[in-house]
């Protein structure tokens, strides 16, 4: 009996000791999250302050040099549209997905059976094309030599 108080003491104390190491560590985690939080929070609040801050904008000079043809610096408050960050990354995350789509859908259809055979034809009739028009110009040039050929023959016969 006393062997089985031993052990369920000893069990108890490493239970406690188990404990006390994970609360310990649960502390640390704690003061590490509300410190990281905080530090959050400062930066948080810098860009809020940043963004309430009016625009400067830059005063145009009283006499703009002759050589300036635009004013593409000088915006106003009308012109200038600020875009959420949340809904530009939207914006970005749509057009992305739709090129991404579009480009998948023209892979696609451009390796079909259907459009391969197609393109398959329409080589092999091309390259029949180019075959009968170099036949053609290899007659018309053996045509033209033949001639001047018989040409400078006659020539040379009444030349003597």
């Amino acid at each position: 009996m006393p062997s089985v108080l031993g052990a369920l003491a000893l069990l108890a104390l490493v239970l406690a000791i188990v404990l006390m190491l994970g609360r310990a560590r649960t502390e640390r985690e704690l003061r590490a999250a509300h410190a990281e939080a905080a530090s959050l929070r400062a930066r948080l609040d810098d860009v809020e302050r940043r963004l309430a801050a009016p625009v400067r904008h830059r005063e145009p000079p009283a006499d703009p040099p002759e050589y300036v043809i635009t004013h593409l610096g000088d915006t106003d408050e009308a012109t200038q549209a600020r875009i959420e960050p949340a809904l530009f990354a939207d914006l970005v995350l749509r057009e992305t997905v739709v090129r991404a789509a579009s480009l998948a859908h023209g892979v696609r259809v451009a390796l079909a059976p259907e459009v391969r055979n197609r393109i398959r034809f329409e080589v092999r009739r091309e390259i029949r094309r180019a075959r009968k028009q170099r036949r053609a110009e290899l007659k018309e040039a053996r045509r033209r030599y033949e001639a001047t050929e018989r040409s400078t023959l006659t020539d040379d016969e009444d030349a003597a």
